[in-house]
């Protein structure tokens, strides 16, 4: 570090001791262990906290800036993170019991022993270790190691000097809550890296075995096995998704970009996000929200530029059909030649019980396989088997490419990273940037799929797998099949930059999670192989929806992070536009006021009729009809396209079709009547406030929560979990998450307002377990304090220097 450098780093901590002796009672100015934490010596960091507990984290170098994230990260996640730990160890049999389930945040197993002998399959074979001596940019940089390396030490020293005053039910004296090495910070994010890969596979790896005398399991036609894929791989089923619009300069009121950035991940759990801002004065000064365990920051904006993602169509993982040698079925033909497959034996500990020890089946392909999700078995008979490819399973890059967007200065530098470190696993990047630009690419690691190569070596199942969901099935009898290289790809086997749909200073961009084709509906994307996702196809009504607000703000213009503000939590219903009123006119038409239901009772939903009609068409807390249409058309929208639309899907007119309701179709008349007759049964008025029945609760407080479902169109996405016995909608299972608007003025401080929906502690006890809930309840945001003088102004600043204590 430059003497200019550390000059620098002396007055940011300077500036900060001096003003939290000014702001803090007495005790704390004057060093009290609330504010101090001395040490004889190691790596150390400065973390100031503003309002809602938000860290604002200096430090000289990477390794002491990882230091102060893996500590703060601790003192408001130690149970998740602990939890997390427990997972990568393989240790989660011993502790909790092999049949209990996981949280999912990490892998797809549906019990302990399934994703420890995973995971234990990952530490014994060295995996992750190899990855990190492989050099950058295929490897991750000495920079993305140091974090790691300061990350596991901050955490433990956290947990060193408070394990006794642990405060989280969740983990409270807990024997499983212990310190953690560099390598379990990296086989962490190795894990949300293989997410869509071998992490959908974790129970039918661990599962393969070579078959024996008895019959094999059944398995599917390709015809059932197209439609498994379709429902496993598409973004409409997942727990994670996203919206994100870039606006270009031409667009603002003031000719500089703005983005607004709307993950839609899980509310409990390892794949929370938390917010911080990272500081190495005359390096790295960025803001945002990172995913538990990761050591940058995923999401967020620095001085001149700010991203965000979407979780991508690209389907990250292929197959490779095994022709057997009929003398052995762990012996593969490729070529006519024998190729034996390699073994590995896990043994995993397991509480109250012996230890559980089962082979895996290796391959030059990847793992054997016996099934991905229960809808899609593999089985692995005397002649045939499945190897799972999974380029991300050689990725542990991401780290970089989040170092660079951090550092960047423009979209172009965006870009960039994405090129250099070729890094993102699973999503799309959109940005913005102070001069005016926008972007937008699907710059994720996929295997090498072409059209080209799908229709010379798909076996039968993949010929239905590959057009109708981008699973290719390759016949791995024959070497001609194997995955080609791009030769500006850091990786063999992978797509390379110049293969990534991608598109620039387009007045807006945006997704919401379906394909790369609508990212702007003047200028749709082609072009693409099959295995990024769709051209030409329906879009969701999320899509739909998103694409005429954000078209109409960029043909409004003027438009300024205020509007950003708005389209957030306008909580509009694009759905009740295209139906309500039809369902309204058919509901007051209807002989007798009545419809059947499923039992095959008529049911009187003369009441419903007027409250559709009345209903504001949005999902605001006190919208009156919002729980009524809700329920409906979670029903009604189950029955197939074919009947439900008058007007089928036109891809020459995208975004307005299908549309006309079929109210003759028999399953919306059984929606409605189902409808009432839940709503009667829980005492639930059927014009009853969103807000009553749609709530999270907080120590022992209800939160009313607004927002909505998928099928809704909502931007604001919501998925709660319907319990009527305790009033409706009484928790939430996914949705918005860490949402940033961000634009820039003539000044060097970002315009950014920000919102954690669920808050930056999971911990009951924590005062930042639910202060930023009430203001997502209240559709109120967190001014960023990003620049120095706006943290010094903090009403609420409170500064900690920590260090290691050797």
């Amino acid at each position: 570090m430059t003497f200019r450098n550390r000059l620098r780093l002396f007055a940011v901590s300077g500036l900060a001791l001096f003003t939290v002796s000014a702001s803090l009672p007495p005790a704390a100015a004057s060093g009290a262990p609330e504010a101090r934490h001395p040490s004889g010596g190691g790596l150390s960091a400065t973390v100031r906290y503003t309002e809602f507990g938000i860290p604002h984290i200096v430090a000289k170098d990477y390794a002491n800036l990882g230091f102060g994230t893996g500590w703060a990260q601790a003192a408001d996640q130690v149970c998740t993170l602990a939890d997390g730990f427990v997972t990568v160890r393989g240790e989660r049999s011993k502790f909790f019991g092999p049949d209990a389930a996981p949280d999912f945040s990490l892998s797809s197993a549906a019990k302990n022993l399934s994703s420890d002998l995973y995971f234990r399959g990952v530490r014994d074979s060295g995996t992750v270790e190899k990855l990190l001596k492989v050099p950058a940019p295929a490897g991750p940089s000495r920079d993305a190691k140091e974090s790691m390396r300061g990350f596991a030490a901050g955490y433990n020293a956290w947990l060193r000097q408070n394990r006794d005053r642990i405060t989280d039910p969740a983990c409270r004296g807990a024997s499983w809550v212990r310190p953690v090495t560099a390598l379990d910070v990296a086989v962490r994010g190795f894990a949300l890296a293989v997410l869509g890969g071998q992490g959908r596979g974790i129970d039918g790896i661990t599962a393969a075995q070579p078959p024996t005398a008895a019959p094999p399991a059944a398995g599917v036609t390709p015809k059932e096995a197209a439609a498994a894929a379709q429902r496993l791989l598409s973004t409409r089923h997942a727990d994670m998704g996203s919206n994100a619009v870039a606006f270009r300069g031409s667009t603002t009121a003031n000719g500089r970009g703005l983005l607004l950035g709307n993950p839609h991940y899980p509310w409990d759990g390892g794949r929370r996000f938390w917010q911080s801002q990272q500081t190495i004065p005359g390096e790295l000064n960025v803001a945002g929200g990172s995913l538990l365990g990761s050591t940058t920051v995923s999401i967020g904006h620095n001085a001149d530029v700010a991203w965000s993602h979407t979780v991508a169509t690209g389907v990250t993982l292929n197959l490779h059909q095994l022709t057997l040698d009929p003398a052995d079925p762990t012996v593969y033909l490729v070529d006519g030649k024998p190729q034996r497959m390699t073994q590995r034996t896990v043994t995993v500990p397991v509480k109250d019980a012996a230890p559980v020890a089962r082979t895996q089946w290796w391959t030059r392909y990847g793992p054997v396989v016996t099934s991905l999700g229960a809808a899609l078995p593999l089985p692995w008979t005397a002649s045939t088997a499945y190897a799972l490819n999974d380029p991300n399973a050689v990725n542990l890059r991401s780290a970089d490419t989040s170092l660079g967007f951090s550092k960047a200065r423009s979209t172009a530098g965006i870009e960039r990273a994405l090129h250099r470190s070729q890094g993102l696993p699973w999503v799309n990047t959109i940005a913005a940037d102070r001069s005016g630009n926008s972007f937008f690419s699907q710059s994720q690691v996929l295997p090498r799929i072409t059209d080209e190569l799908a229709a010379r070596c798909s076996t039968p199942l993949g010929r239905a797998t590959y057009p109708s969901a981008g699973l290719a099935v390759l016949d791995g009898s024959k070497q001609a099949c194997a995955l080609g290289s791009d030769r500006d790809a850091v990786q063999p086997g992978i797509f390379g930059p110049g293969r990534m749909p991608t598109l620039k200073n387009t007045p807006y961009v945006e997704n919401s999670n379906d394909s790369a084709w609508l990212t702007n509906a003047e200028q749709p994307l082609t072009g693409y192989e099959r295995v990024f996702g769709t051209i030409a196809t329906q879009r969701s009504i999320r899509t739909r929806g998103a694409i005429e607000d954000v078209a109409a703000m960029a043909e409004r213009g003027r438009l300024r992070v205020t509007d950003l503000e708005r389209q957030q939590l306008a909580n509009r219903a694009p759905t009740g536009d295209l139906v309500a009123v039809d369902v309204a006119k058919w509901c007051a038409a209807l002989p007798g006021g009545t419809a059947v239901g499923s039992n095959g009772s008529a049911v009187d939903v003369s009441e419903a009729c007027p409250v559709v009609r009345r209903w504001d068409r949005s999902v605001d807390s006190d919208s009156r009809g919002a729980l009524l249409f809700d329920r409906f058309w979670r029903k009604a929208a189950a029955v197939p396209a074919a009947e439900l639309w008058k007007v089928p899907f036109d891809a020459a007119d995208p975004v307005r079709t299908p549309r006309g309701l079929n109210t003759a179709a028999p399953g919306v008349g059984r929606a409605l009547a189902d409808t009432v007759t839940e709503l009667k049964a829980a005492g639930i008025a059927l014009d009853a406030p969103l807000g009553e029945h749609q709530f999270v609760v907080r120590n022992g407080k209800r939160i009313p929560v607004g927002g909505g479902t998928e099928s809704l169109g909502i931007w604001n996405k919501i998925e709660p979990v319907w319990n009527p016995a305790a009033g409706g909608y009484t928790e939430v299972s996914a949705g918005s998450s860490y949402i940033q608007a961000v634009g820039w003025d003539s000044s060097r401080c970002p315009v950014a307002r920000t919102l954690l929906t669920y808050s930056q502690s999971s911990n009951p006890k924590s005062p930042h377990y639910s202060d930023q809930t009430r203001l997502f309840s209240g559709e109120r945001w967190v001014t960023s304090r990003f620049c120095e003088k706006d943290i010094a102004r903090s009403p609420q600043l409170r500064v900690v220097r920590v260090h290691e204590r050797r």
